[in-house]
């Protein structure tokens, strides 16, 4: 009698028709986690930058700015553009050549869509904003259950949204259900 040394056509067929009903199953989901978790990094990244910026200006007792650039001087209104932090002194919106660049974030990605109801967030010596404000994050499918959004209160606070009904989509912080 012979050894056996490897595995028949009828086996390996076998597991191969297996492993592909498990990845049918799996892949879907593996790609919303994928999705949701790549939109949570984004939001998380544009939450930091703003707290930076509101500790900053209290810190320096100075008026800071945060807002997208596309050359990190001039702040444009698109927030998909890379986003920058700096101390304005003279009160323009605009980085001069004597006005520190503090930090910058990169261009949300391809997948992405960042929109947000103000131009630029402004914070004072105290901490607080100029306007309140509501940056939005969503996946450009524009499906609600992948966005996520900031709010930036009058006195400066930054708050997440959250699911508080568990309903699969987040709300804001007035409680409305976000929608991209």
């Amino acid at each position: 009698m012979k050894l056996q040394k490897g595995v028949t056509l009828v086996e390996l067929m076998v597991t191969v028709s297996i492993i592909a009903i498990i990845l049918a199953f799996v892949a879907p989901s593996i790609q919303s986690i994928l999705i949701k978790n790549r939109i949570v990094a984004e939001i998380n990244e544009t939450s930091s930058l703003i707290q930076y910026a509101r500790h900053h200006a209290i810190d320096e007792q100075a008026q800071v700015v945060v807002c997208p650039s596309k050359d990190f001087a001039i702040c444009s209104t698109d927030w998909n553009d890379p986003k920058i932090v700096f101390i304005d002194d003279d009160d323009n919106a605009i980085r001069g050549n004597t006005e520190e660049l503090l930090v910058t974030i990169g261009a949300t990605t391809s997948n992405s869509i960042m929109t947000n109801t103000t131009d630029i967030i402004k914070f004072a010596e105290t901490g607080e904003a100029n306007l309140g404000t509501e940056i939005l994050l969503c996946h450009k499918d524009g499906n609600a259950e992948y966005a996520r959004s900031l709010s930036v209160t009058l006195q400066g606070r930054v708050k997440m949204s959250t699911d508080s009904d568990k309903n699969g989509i987040n709300e804001n912080a007035a409680g409305t259900e976000l929608s991209c």
